[in-house]
């Protein structure tokens, strides 16, 4: 076959190059995509592997999360705990604040309570008969001699002893006893805030009203006696002094006629002088040493007792006698007696007790019984402990 010929060669070139075209179109590789093709679908196979991952991820936070809430429980209560210690902490220290408070409180009551004694130490002194009182004289009435003492020249409060002075003091005036006087609003204890059964505007006599400050020691009669004497109260108060100057008394100073305030004071020898001399006024004697006595004020029957049990006790021969207290003194006491045969005179200041100041007397007197006392005892003057 010739193929020279110019007709037929371009056909079958045409033929030719269809052939190739259609074993192109057969090809394996003829399918095959174009490249960014294969691109797009790597990047949806990616976006879907880190969806799958991120989705896998979520489910596990949240097992984690369902997995840790109880102990997320107990760590939100722990912080309340925390919270609820932080609140009581203030309320403890406050407690405890108020608990020193307390006790600071009552240390300055107890000290307040304690009597001028106590605070100088004269407790801690010693004596051959253990007496109650930090302070105690028992003196031979006709010789002076001392037959007994305890720390008899401390100066310290003296209570009610004071309305022995204001006795004197009346008694040396010779004022009418009959003479009535009014308890007024002046009369009211403010100091202490003692009671008293003679209301304001009750009418008794300058008589009355000497028994009562005397036997019972009531305050608001002592008070009414240096409020009419003449010139009043200050006036009185002057005469007092005078008074205790004149007897030699160098310890003594008196503030009122009631002996309320802790700035009436003296010594154990000093109230020896004192009761000396109120001894040598019978009315004094008498009224001291009266048991009881009932009064008449307005429409009611008042019934007074003597403060000391000792003038109803048939062991006892008591010419003259005083109490005393207020919490500076202590319980006091004072008495002319005839013990073992013999007058003598007995002071015993800041005893414990109204019972112990009692004691203190019975344990003098039958100590000189027992012993025939004719000699002076002197008590050890050693700290105890």
């Amino acid at each position: 076959m010739v193929f020279n010929d110019l007709n037929v060669i371009p056909i079958k070139r045409f033929s030719i190059f269809l052939a190739l075209l259609t074993a192109l179109s057969v090809a394996p590789w003829a399918h095959a995509k174009p490249q960014s093709a294969k691109t797009e679908e790597s990047d949806k196979a990616q976006k879907k592997s880190v969806k799958k991952h991120a989705q896998k991820a979520t489910q596990a936070k949240a097992k984690a999360k369902a997995s840790a809430k109880p102990k997320t429980k107990q760590l939100a209560k722990k912080p309340k705990k925390r919270i609820q210690t932080a609140k009581k902490s203030p309320s403890r220290q406050s407690s405890v604040v108020a608990k020193k408070r307390q006790n600071n409180r009552v240390q300055a009551q107890a000290l307040r309570r304690m009597s001028v004694g106590q605070r100088m130490g004269l407790h801690s002194v010693d004596d051959p008969l253990s007496l109650s009182a930090s302070v105690a004289l028992v003196i031979d009435q006709s010789t002076n001699e001392v037959l007994f003492s305890k720390n008899d020249d401390a100066v310290l409060p003296i209570a009610s002893l004071t309305k022995l002075m204001t006795g004197l003091v009346i008694a040396d005036a010779q004022l009418p006893l009959d003479e009535e006087i009014t308890i007024t609003r002046e009369d009211v204890d403010t100091l202490k805030g003692s009671r008293s059964r003679l209301v304001i505007g009750a009418r008794l006599t300058r008589g009355e009203l000497m028994h009562l400050s005397l036997m019972s020691s009531e305050n608001r009669a002592a008070h009414a006696l240096g409020r009419t004497y003449p010139g009043g109260i200050d006036q009185f108060v002057r005469v007092m002094n005078q008074k205790a100057k004149t007897l030699g008394m160098t310890d003594s100073y008196f503030v009122d006629p009631t002996g309320l305030s802790s700035r009436n004071q003296s010594s154990a020898r000093d109230l020896a002088t004192l009761a000396a001399a109120a001894y040598s006024q019978p009315i004094m004697r008498e009224l001291s040493t009266s048991p009881g006595y009932r009064l008449a004020v307005g429409r009611k029957t008042l019934q007074y007792n003597n403060s000391n049990g000792l003038v109803r006790s048939d062991d006892w021969d008591i010419g003259l006698q005083k109490t005393g207290y207020i919490s500076e003194a202590g319980r006091c006491l004072v008495m002319q007696a005839t013990v073992a045969g013999r007058d003598v005179i007995m002071v015993f200041l800041d005893s414990v007790s109204k019972v112990g100041r009692l004691r203190d007397a019975e344990r003098i007197r039958q100590w000189m019984e027992a012993q025939g006392q004719t000699s002076p005892v002197q008590a050890a003057l050693l700290p105890r402990g």
